[in-house]
C-alpha cells in the first residue's frame, strides 16, 4: 500500500529557492520524529486494514505457549522453570514473524524504494519501522501473557508491573535489532531463514536477561513474596544498555545497509 504522505513530502522538498534551483535539503522536508510518525502511520494503517501481522504472530505465539504448557507440565515446578522459557521463546518466534512480513511489505510494488528516494533521513524510517515492530509485538504480548498466566497458573495481578517492564525492555530491543537486520535480508531469497539465524545470536544477551527475570518474578509470586522491580535490577540494566545500543546501532548504521 503506497501512503500518500510520503509523495507530498516528496513533492513538498522539491521547491524552487528563488535562484532557478531545485532544493532538496533536509530543512524543506519533516522533521526527523514527524518523518517517523509518517512512517510509522503508515505501517498502522495497512495493520489496521488488514490485521495480518498481529494475527498470523499472535495465533503462533499463542500456540507455542500452549503447547510448551503441555509438553513440559512438571507440577508446581512448572511456573518458575517452564513458563518464562515458554513466554519468550513465544515472543521472539512471534517477532520473527512480523519482523519478516513488515518488510515483505515494503518489497511490494516497489514501496521501499519510495521510502529511500523520499526527502527524509535514512534514521527517521529505520526509526518509524521499528516503532510498528515494537507496536506489533506488543500487542501480541498482550494476548499472550495472559495465556500464560492461565496455562502456567501464575498470578498475573501479582506481577503485571514488573512482568509489563521486562516485556517493554525486552520487545525494545528485539524491535530494534530485527528492524535494522530485517532491512539488510529483505532483498534476499531465503530472507526469513536468514534473519532467524541472523538475530539468534545477537539477541542472545536480551533474551537471557529477560527470561532470566522473568523467572524471577515468578518465582516470587509463586511463593507469595512481594515482587519489586530491585530484585531484578541488573537484568534491568544490562537490557536498558542492550536497548540503547541497539537503538544508536540502529539509527547509525541503517542508512549504510540500505546502500546498494
Amino acid at each position: 500500500m503506497r501512503d500518500g504522505n510520503l509523495g507530498k513530502l516528496g513533492n513538498s522538498a522539491n521547491v524552487d529557492d528563488g535562484s532557478g534551483a531545485r532544493s532538496t535539503g533536509l530543512p524543506l522536508g519533516p522533521t526527523f520524529w514527524g518523518a517517523a510518525r509518517t512512517v510509522l502511520a503508515k505501517d498502522l494503517r495497512v495493520e489496521l486494514a488488514t490485521r495480518e501481522i498481529v494475527t498470523t504472530a499472535g495465533f503462533f505465539a499463542v500456540l507455542v505457549a500452549i503447547m510448551a504448557s503441555v509438553a513440559f507440565a512438571t507440577g508446581p515446578e512448572t511456573t518458575t522453570r517452564v513458563a518464562p522459557g515458554a513466554l519468550w521463546l513465544a515472543v521472539f518466534f512471534s517477532s520473527i514473524l512480523a519482523l519478516n512480513r513488515t518488510w515483505q511489505r515494503e518489497r511490494e510494488e516497489n514501496a521501499l524504494a519510495g521510502l529511500l528516494v523520499s526527502p527524509i533521513p535514512r534514521a527517521a524510517i529505520w526509526c518509524g519501522k521499528a516503532l510498528g515492530v515494537l507496536a506489533f509485538v506488543l500487542a501480541v504480548e498482550v494476548v499472550l501473557v495472559p495465556v500464560v498466566a492461565l496455562f502456567f497458573h501464575v498470578d498475573l495481578p501479582a506481577v503485571i508491573g514488573p512482568l509489563a517492564l521486562v516485556l517493554v525492555l525486552g520487545t525494545v530491543g528485539v524491535a530494534a535489532t530485527g528492524t535494522l537486520f530485517g532491512a539488510m535480508t529483505v532483498r534476499t531469497r531465503a530472507r526469513e531463514l536468514l534473519l532467524a539465524i541472523v538475530l539468534f545470536p545477537l539477541l542472545s544477551p536480551a533474551l537471557l536477561s529477560s527470561v532470566a527475570a522473568t523467572r524471577e518474578i515468578f518465582y516470587a509470586a509463586e511463593h507469595g513474596v512481594p515482587v519489586e522491580a530491585g530484585e531484578v535490577s541488573g537484568l534491568l540494566i544490562l537490557l536498558g544498555i542492550f536497548d540503547a545500543v541497539t537503538v544508536a546501532g540502529g539509527m547509525a548504521m541503517f542508512g549504510a545497509l540500505l546502500e546498494d
